[in-house]
């Protein structure tokens, strides 16, 4: 699961490249006098269009770290099983979506603005509610 993560924020980050290029581009700096301005005006939206390969590229990666981020969930007892589940059901969001942007460009739909909010969820829980400390304290006496 960390591996999974882990590999998803060097793709990410080297994808945040584009939109400097993107703004490097628009900067009017003396060096870019050699590109004629058409050019430059066609270079920005394609990095701004590089960007979001990218980010679609780093979903596969967000997709598949969620499923066994959910199982633990749903299997731990320390949290609502529904959220295991909805956690689950959001890395297949992921990767529908990534299938969706390179296989079907014209589909349109994102099916991760619907699964995505298991995250959230997942975040909100944990700040407003926590776990549950009688099974953590349990499991600590059973294993002992």
């Amino acid at each position: 699961m960390a591996v999974l993560f882990l590999v998803s924020v060097p793709i990410a980050m080297l994808n945040a490249v584009n939109h400097f290029a993107a703004l490097l581009l628009s900067s009017g700096a003396d060096y870019l006098t050699a590109f004629p301005g058409e050019q430059l005006h066609a270079l920005v939206p394609f990095f701004l269009e590089l960007n979001e390969y990218g980010i679609y590229i780093a979903y596969i990666f967000w997709g598949l770290w969620l499923f066994p981020l959910g199982y633990l969930v749903f299997k731990s007892g320390f949290l609502p099983k529904i959220l295991g589940i909805y956690l689950m059901i959001s890395c297949f969001g992921y990767l529908i979506d990534f299938v969706t942007f390179f296989f079907f460009p014209d589909f349109g739909v994102s099916i991760n603005m619907f699964t995505g909010w298991a995250e959230l969820f997942l975040c909100l829980w944990l700040l407003i509610k926590g776990v549950n400390v009688e099974q953590w304290e349990q499991l600590a006496i059973e294993s002992a």
